[in-house]
Order: structure tokens, then C-alpha cells, then sequence
């Protein structure tokens, strides 16, 4: 829903702001003061585009900002899901577009402060508004959008979901189908390669963390006769030799001060705890000097045992160049390998068994797609029905429409019942595609192809009156949808417009106090001079305004007793038909 637009410097337009409300808004006014600017400046706002002459004479720069309510169906999901991925916060389920139009200057759109380049702009604006007049910004106008519509009518969504589901599932089968075919292609090779990789770690029989102890032995080993010597100089240094280095011994001074502290002791019985102290110390020198002497004449240097040691550390850091830098990712790429060797082993009955897997979930996508298309031939007749129904309301019974739905072969595709095979997508293997003619005796073409009239207009309004509920777009615009209508035909379209607001927001451009009679919310576009410059405005309307309006719509500016006696009437007609049908 669009809530509030603001427009400044725009044609001739200085400052107004709108405040359209739900239901069926009505824009009136005297020709030329600017109703359609309203229009023209949503389609500016949502395309991110002017023309330099619409930016006000003697300014630089028209702006533009529209706050919109995100709308609650399951449009809603998607536009979230395009904001999310284009990392756009809307703010309280609301999102502000903003445009600046400067002369000769480039447009940076924004939406809630966000820059966004145009064709995101459009198409995050797709999802909220159709115009219905001169714009090309308009859903139906785009094939593309035509399937959507289709299913929407037929309520295809859970064939259409199941259906997806199935193409994910194909898509993953066929990928993993390329995978392996492509190894198998190559299968001796890999599998000679593969078995030489796991025997050759295999056979080194690796123990995580046995490099490191490795390399610790070899150190102490190399270093043996350094170490043996070293040995015996601590422990003659500690129990006393021939031979040491000093003239006593540690545990000679230490059985020296024992007797002495004794003595002491014998004074001053506090000094216990130390005495049986050092009398410890006495005892675990003597170990420790003892184990010392052990170690030392455990020590013999190996050359055998050197070079084992040496080579398996060699050959643990070849294993780690080809592998990985540790022996924990050696015996990972083990793991690996082992498991990669087995789908090799067992990949012919893998690709035999994915081969039927995929070839009878074809069949099946092949079945579920027909009945899709059975169901969307089925909308298809119904909708043609119903909006030719809407153009006899509309008094338009020269135009023609049809659903054109059509498949293409294709040997790559899926099987259907009648023995061919065609192109699918994730939405099935039709090409949907709505087709008209406004004249007898023309051909019928793609409404992208008809001009934008005020007769087309209308023939978009019995198709979005067929559409209604299928129609998930919240805001819709029509403009000059009255060209060439009369009176009778005016009140026809009016209740269709009331009808499509009571699930849409919309507004109406209009010339006939027909149509304007039903109005939820009736808006009058003003001009005046102000000094040298034209100014236009846009006001609310209360009752008596409005009936002044249509009455001024009737007869002109000269408002006369008959013409608010007719003006008056259509209001009561219109309020009548309103609550009758509400």
C-alpha cells in the first residue's frame, strides 16, 4: 500500500504531498492542471527515471520520496526474500523510495537511504505497483509474469512446489551421475594411483606424534658419549671420586654439616624441622647421584640405531611433502583415499543404479507436468470465459483475448504421455502467454505489442477484474482509462474499480463523475498563477466538495441546480450499489 507521496519541483508541480488511502482513491481535476502528474511521478519514483523538462523551470532538481507498506501475501515472501539478498532493512514492514532528478546529472535512486541501481529499483517496484496508462510499468505487460498469473488462477501452487522439488532432485542426480561418469572415465588410472597412496602410507604404519619422539631420541642419541661424560662428571661432583674435579664432594660437605646442626639441635630443639631436612636432602642426594651414574652408563652410542632412526624420520617427512605437514593429516588423507578407492570400486553399480533413478523420476516429472498443464488449459478456457465477460460488462465486445499456452520439443527433456519429449523448467514445460486483439478481423498479439490507450486501459481492467484474486500486486494505478467512454459505460467501470479495491489499493485518473461517484477517498487537482508561475495542487475532499466536483464534472464551472441534482444522485447510486455489495 502506498502511504504518503511527496513531490517537489516536478513539471508543474512545486510542493504537494498525497496521502492516498485503502480502497478506491479518485484523482479529479480541470484538464490540464496536472492530475496525471500524480501518476507520472509514481512511474518516476519506481523507474528511477525522468526527462529533463519534467524537472520544474527554474530549478535544478524534482524530488520525490513514497512510502510504501510492504504487502501481507505471498508476494510479501518474495520481495523479502529480493531485500534480504540485496542486504535492504525495511523499516516496520515499510520501505521508502526517494528519488533526486537533476539537470544533466545522474540519478542515484535510494530506497530507505540505500543506494540502489535502477534495475533493482524496477524490480523491487514490480512487486508493490501496476500502472495502468501511458507507462510501460505495468505486470501484464511482461510474459514473464503471465505463467505466474496462470497458475495463480488455477491454484497450481502445490503441484508447482512439487514439481520444483522434483527438478532439484533431478539436477542433483544428474550432477552426481557427470561426477562419477567423468571418474570412471579415468577409473584404471585413478585406481592405480589411489591403491599406491594407501599401501604406501599403509606400510609406513604411522603413530600420531611419533615424529616429534623420533626427533628427541635422535637428538640424545647423536649426543651420546657428550652425555655419558657429563654424567659421570655430576656424579663425581655429588658422591666423590679419585678422579673429580673438585677436592670434596657434595656429599661429603653435606655428612659434614650433619653432625654439626646435630650439635646444635641439642641447644635448640626449634632447629628440628631443618636437621630432618637436611638429613632428606643427605638421602635423595645419594639417589639422585646413583640415577645419574645409571643414565650415564645406560648411554652407548648405536650407529645402527642412528641411522634406523634417521631414515624414519626421512621418510616421514616425504610422506608429510606428498600428504600433508603432520602425521594427524597423513592418516586423514588415508581415510580419505580408502573412501574415495571404494566409491571407484562400487561407482559402476552407482552410476547403473542413478541411471534408473533418473530415467523413472522423468517418467514421473513427465506425469506430474501433464496434469500441470491439464490444470492451466482448464484456468486458461475459465479465464478467456471470464474476462470476456468483463469486456461485454465493459462494452468492449470487439476485443478478443486468449491464453496461448505452448511447449517445445526436445529430446533432452522429459517424457509425456503422448510419447514426446519437451524442454522443462522448474515451473513445468509450458510457455504461457496472453494474447489480444482490439479490433475485429486483426490478428492476435502479445499485449506488450498494443499501444497504451485509453481502450487498452479498460481491456487491462476486465483482466485484472478476471485476475482479482490471483493478482498479488497491492497498488494499482489507472490513468486515463475513460478516453472515449460514456456515461453508461462509466458506471460500469467505476463498480469494476470499487470491486478490485476491495483486495487492492487504487487509484483512478478520471474524467467521468461516473466513475468518480465511487470514490472511497476523492482527491481534486488544482492550478493557479502564483506571479509569473503555474502552480499545481492536489486536496482531499470532504462530501460537499465532492459533490460540488461531480457537479462542476457535469455541467462545467458553472455549476448548476441540475447538475448537483445529477450529481447528487450519482453519488446515492454509487453508495447504494457500494453497501449492497460490500
Amino acid at each position: 500500500m502506498l502511504f504518503e507521496l511527496s513531490v517537489k519541483n516536478f513539471a508543474i508541480i512545486e510542493e504537494i504531498t498525497w496521502k492516498p488511502t485503502g480502497g478506491l482513491n479518485v484523482i479529479t481535476g480541470e484538464t490540464g492542471a496536472g492530475k496525471s502528474l500524480v501518476v507520472d511521478a509514481v512511474e518516476a519514483l519506481l523507474s528511477g527515471q525522468a526527462n529533463e523538462e519534467d524537472i520544474r523551470t527554474d530549478t535544478d532538481e524534482a524530488e520525490i520520496e513514497g512510502l510504501f507498506r510492504l504487502p501481507d501475501n505471498d508476494t510479501a515472501e518474495k520481495l523479502k526474500a529480493l531485500l534480504n539478498e540485496k542486504y535492504i532493512t525495511p523499516e516496520e514492514d515499510s520501505l521508502i523510495f526517494y528519488c533526486v532528478f537533476r539537470r544533466q546529472s545522474r540519478t542515484t535512486p535510494r530506497i530507505n537511504r540505500q543506494a540502489v541501481p535502477r534495475a533493482l529499483l524496477k524490480e523491487i517496484g514490480a512487486f508493490l505497483v501496476d500502472i495502468h496508462g501511458q507507462s510501460g510499468h505495468l505486470s501484464l505487460l511482461d510474459n514473464d509474469n503471465h505463467l505466474e498469473f496462470l497458475d495463480s488462477y488455477a491454484h497450481n501452487g502445490t503441484l508447482r512446489r512439487e514439481f520444483a522439488e522434483k527438478v532439484t532432485d533431478l539436477h542433483r542426480k544428474e550432477q552426481e551421475l557427470r561426477e562419477l561418469s567423468k571418474k570412471a572415465n579415468d577409473f584404471s588410472k585413478q585406481t592405480e594411483l589411489l591403491t599406491f597412496q594407501i599401501n604406501e602410507i599403509r606400510q609406513a604404519d604411522l603413530t600420531d606424534g611419533e615424529d616429534a619422539e623420533l626427533e628427541t631420541e635422535l637428538t640424545v642419541l647423536s649426543s651420546a658419549e657428550k652425555l655419558k661424560a657429563t654424567s659421570y662428571d655430576v656424579y663425581s661432583l655429588l658422591s666423590g671420586d679419585d678422579n673429580a674435579m673438585s677436592s670434596s664432594s657434595a656429599m661429603d660437605r653435606l655428612n659434614d654439616a650433619l653432625p654439626l646442626l646435630g650439635r646444635m639441635l641439642e641447644t635448640d630443639p626449634s632447629l628440628k624441622a631443618r636437621f630432618d631436612r637436611l638429613e632428606s636432602a643427605a638421602y635423595e642426594l645419594v639417589e639422585i647421584a646413583q640415577e645419574v651414574k645409571n643414565y650415564g652408563e645406560g648411554l652407548d652410542y648405536n650407529p645402527e640405531r642412528l641411522e634406523e632412526l634417521q631414515g624414519r624420520l626421512e621418510l616421514i617427512r616425504t610422506l608429510k611433502r606428498k600428504y600433508g605437514n603432520s602425521i594427524e593429516k597423513i592418516l586423514e588423507y588415508l581415510v580419505n583415499a580408502e573412501r574415495e578407492l571404494e566409491d571407484l570400486v562400487f561407482s559402476d553399480e552407482r552410476i547403473e543404479q542413478l541411471d534408473s533413478e533418473i530415467n523413472q523420476l522423468k517418467v514421473d516429472m513427465g506425469e506430474l507436468a501433464d496434469e500441470i498443464t491439464r490444470e492451466r488449459v482448464k484456468a486458461a478456457d475459465k479465464l478467456e470465459e471470464s474476462v470476456k465477460k468483463e469486456l461485454t460488462d465493459l462494452e468492449m465486445t470487439g476485443v478478443e483475448f486468449r491464453v496461448d499456452i505452448n511447449r517445445e520439443l526436445d529430446t533432452d527433456g522429459l517424457p509425456l504421455p503422448d510419447g514426446n519429449w519437451y524442454r522443462y523448467s522448474n515451473t513445468g514445460i509450458d510457455d504461457v502467454e496472453f494474447m489480444a486483439s482490439t479490433n475485429p478481423g486483426e490478428s492476435m498479439k502479445p499485449l506488450a505489442k498494443i499501444a497504451s490507450t485509453g481502450e487498452i486501459s479498460r481491456f487491462m481492467l476486465a483482466l485484472k477484474c478476471a485476475l482479482a484474486e490471483a493478482d498479488t500486486i497491492p497498488v494499482l494505478v489507472f490513468d486515463e482509462i475513460d478516453i472515449g467512454v460514456g456515461g453508461r459505460s462509466g458506471e460500469v467501470i467505476g463498480r469494476k474499480l470499487w470491486n478490485l479495491s476491495r483486495t487492492h489499493q487504487v487509484t483512478c485518473v478520471t474524467h467521468l463523475p461516473q466513475i468518480a461517484a465511487f470514490a472511497d477517498s476523492h482527491y481534486s487537482v488544482t492550478k493557479a498563477s502564483a506571479g509569473d508561475r503555474t502552480v499545481s495542487n492536489i486536496r482531499s475532499l470532504n462530501e460537499e466538495e465532492r459533490l460540488n466536483e461531480l457537479a462542476e464534472m457535469v455541467s462545467g464551472p458553472d455549476i448548476t441546480e441540475t447538475a448537483l441534482s445529477t450529481a447528487r444522485e450519482l453519488m446515492q447510486r454509487a453508495d447504494g450499489w457500494k453497501k449492497s455489495h460490500s
